[in-house]
């Protein structure tokens, strides 16, 4: 029996769709090199000051802000595969790839999230789940072959970067779903983004990265991405997650590269050939197949967290 779709979740979900799309912009002119921010630097200062921010917020609607011991530990999981995984690996891959590429690569974690729930949580597969994973594979080798092509390492790093990335992203969420945490989705951001900026400092530390010297266009870069990306947008991606299927939310990963390859395009120049038109739609065909192939999420996804608040 099908349930009613939950009319609050959809909200989240329209912005995560529209939000997040122009994050990969912001992401591309933050670190751009000549802009002097270095990724894991801006990482780590994002999600603190997000986290920060959160923390604030839910103070002043009196929200819980105790974790358990256990859910500590879900949270600091949670946190970096989401953030410096998934996050932290296209803020580095950006500074070589462009936005609207990086996207599409991104754009195949329901791929990942798949395969995750076959083989880990013997999840039963369709004919038209393996075909779509096929067509979904087909598509990611498609976008990643001119830029393995070019032979530079920077471009092969790159490609895998953000297929390291969406395979983060997809187990973070994954993750979040099967182990829930007793508290509202604003503390969980703010949690997840504290334990993340940790990761970030440590990825920075061990690479080495220079002092920050950044523009103003990385300046608001930014202050975008702290704003709309990690305390609005992001929140509404846990709000999602609690509320709707897994395989609902994760349908995202189809609008966002088509809206991000369109502004990287209009906004930065960035190429858009034969590769990248094949690539996309193979991917966006495969994300498709694999929501309307109905996989079913686990059951703990549609419950409510208790101490969220009601409304939006």
């Amino acid at each position: 029996m099908n349930e009613q779709l939950s009319r609050k979740g959809l909200f989240h979900l329209l912005i995560v769709y529209t939000v997040w799309s122009t994050t990969y912009l912001a992401m591309r002119i933050g670190v751009n090199p000549d802009n002097g921010f270095p990724p894991f630097v801006f990482g780590a200062l994002r999600m603190l000051v997000a986290a920060i921010i959160l923390f604030g917020l839910a103070r002043i609607q009196k929200y819980s802000l105790k974790p358990t011991r256990q859910e500590v530990f879900s949270l600091i999981l949670v946190g970096n595969l989401l953030w410096m995984g998934g996050n932290g690996m296209v803020l580095w891959a950006v500074q070589y790839a462009g936005a609207g590429f990086a996207s599409l690569i991104v754009s195949s974690s329901p791929i990942w999230v798949t395969l995750i729930e076959v083989f880990m949580f013997k999840r039963k597969i369709s004919l038209i789940l393996i075909g779509s994973l096929f067509v979904g594979f087909l598509g990611v080798a498609v976008l990643s072959a001119p830029a393995f092509e070019k032979g530079t390492s920077q471009d092969a790093l790159a490609v895998i970067s953000l297929l390291f990335a969406a395979i983060c992203w997809a187990a973070g969420s994954v993750v979040q779903t099967r182990r829930p945490v007793n508290l509202p989705p604003q503390v969980m951001s703010a949690y997840h983004q504290l334990f993340a900026s940790v990761g970030f400092l440590l990825a920075s530390f061990a690479l080495g990265e220079p002092s920050p010297q950044p523009t103003l266009s990385a300046w608001i870069a930014w202050l975008y991405l702290v704003g709309f990306g990690s305390v609005f947008a992001f929140t509404s991606f846990i709000f999602a997650l609690k509320l709707l299927p897994i395989n609902i939310v994760m349908t995202y990963a189809y609008v966002n590269p088509v809206i991000a390859l369109f502004l990287g395009w209009w906004l930065l120049d960035e190429p858009v050939g034969i590769w990248t038109v094949a690539g996309a739609t193979l991917v966006i065909v495969s994300v498709f197949g694999i929501f309307k192939a109905k996989h079913q999420p686990p059951p703990v996804m549609t419950e409510k967290v208790e101490g969220s608040p009601d409304s939006a």
